[in-house]
């Protein structure tokens, strides 16, 4: 056998394997499907996710058993904006994962794209084998095919997922989650209300039905998981309950300033670990950088409807406020006037402020939201995108 014939006999090899490990990989995914599904675990209070879920899993033999679907998502942002995205059964963000420290977990995944994708679990210590980045530490799960991660987390904290295959792409049209991986041993106070969101941003031209993957800068949908306000589910408490928020950013390139109105809270964690209680310093804005969480506590003890919001002032702005002349101070009357000759109704806005705009229900394009507002106790509220 000469060289070159040794060369393809081990590819060919190498191929047959890997269509022997698919093949075995979704025969155990078939067995470990069999029996109910939950996303109850008695060990733990389960996290809520706005505007989301959590992923239901399987006990077997010990292990819990989760599976993700990679797929395109029909995705609406909020009413009047929908997309074409790609997310994880059929949501984007998808469904947050929860397990307990200590927990031995198993992940299928199976690919029903139309490229190649991988998960990487975003701050967690596992094997090499297991950190789902392609061409590293794995061959990248083929269009069809369903891989199999297996691991024991070893320690509690706040994560993420997301693929390390054509990151540009994939992230950009949505595919991200949660994971929050509860403490075996719980020291003090648990919160009542524990609450998961994951920081996006999008490029969704105006009439576009697809996010644009190749944008590098200029983005227009600002999202709390995937949802830009109005559509984005308010965070209920009582009063006196001790309230988590976990963020996550996934965002193309910015970090995210959260503001919370009413409350001064505690960072208490990273997506590294616990902070310590004398490391804590009282905030009213968290920074989320991008590829990270950041974990906030406080005592719900200040009755009312309170805002909380990005506060970059263009990430609670919607898709309609990029693109726009500053017409601010201008004094246009004759102009004006010529233009009404040839458009009747004409007006030229913005040179006293954008918040008029707002409240004028002007129809836009199809497939496009106005670029802030939405209904408030006392009128309109002039904020739209990362806002809840």
């Amino acid at each position: 056998m000469n060289r070159r014939d040794l060369l393809m006999g081990g590819a060919a090899a190498a191929a047959a394997a890997a269509v022997a490990r698919g093949v075995a990989e979704a025969q155990d995914s078939a067995t470990d499907a069999a029996g109910p599904a939950t996303d109850v675990d008695p060990r733990y209070r389960p996290v809520v996710t706005p505007n989301g879920s959590s992923l239901p899993f399987r006990m077997v033999d010990g292990v819990k058993v989760f599976h993700l679907v990679a797929e395109p998502v029909r995705h609406v942002f909020t009413d009047g904006l929908e997309a074409n995205c790609w997310g994880y059964n059929g949501s984007t963000p998808g469904p947050t994962l929860e397990a307990v420290e200590g927990d031995r977990v198993r992940i299928y995944v199976t690919n029903n794209l139309r490229e190649p994708t991988t998960v990487h679990w975003h701050g967690v210590i596992l094997p090499a084998g297991m950190d789902g980045v392609g061409g590293l530490t794995q061959r990248p799960i083929p269009p069809g095919q369903t891989f199999r991660y297996e691991f024991t987390f070893q320690h509690a904290g706040t994560f993420m997922y997301h693929p390390h295959w054509d990151e540009m792409t994939q992230m950009a049209l949505g595919m991200m989650g949660m994971l929050v991986v509860h403490p075996r041993r719980p020291r003090g106070r648990q919160p009542d209300r524990d609450f998961a969101i994951m920081l996006s941003e999008w490029s969704i031209p105006m009439g576009s039905a697809r996010p644009n993957p190749l944008e590098m800068n200029d983005f227009n949908v600002l999202t709390m998981n995937s949802k830009a306000f109005p559509g984005t589910d308010p965070l209920v408490v009582r009063r006196g309950d001790l309230v988590r928020i976990r963020f996550g950013n996934l965002s193309g390139i910015d970090n995210h300033p959260i503001h919370l109105h009413g409350y001064s809270f505690r960072i208490t964690a990273t997506d590294g670990g616990e902070i310590p209680r004398s490391a804590q310093q009282p905030n009213t804005t968290v920074l989320v950088p991008t590829g990270a969480c950041r974990v906030i506590e406080l005592v719900a003890d200040n009755p009312g409807d309170w805002a909380m919001h990005c506060h970059m002032t263009h990430h609670i702005m919607n898709q309609m406020g990029h693109d726009f002349p500053n017409m601010i101070g201008a004094e246009l009357p004759v102009a004006t006037r010529r233009i009404r000759r040839m458009i009747p109704g004409y007006m030229t806005m913005g040179t006293d402020g954008m918040a008029e705009m707002g409240e004028m229900d002007m129809p836009v394009p199809d497939n496009s939201i106005p670029m802030r507002g939405g209904p408030g106790a006392f009128g309109r509220i002039d904020m739209g995108g990362m806002f809840t």
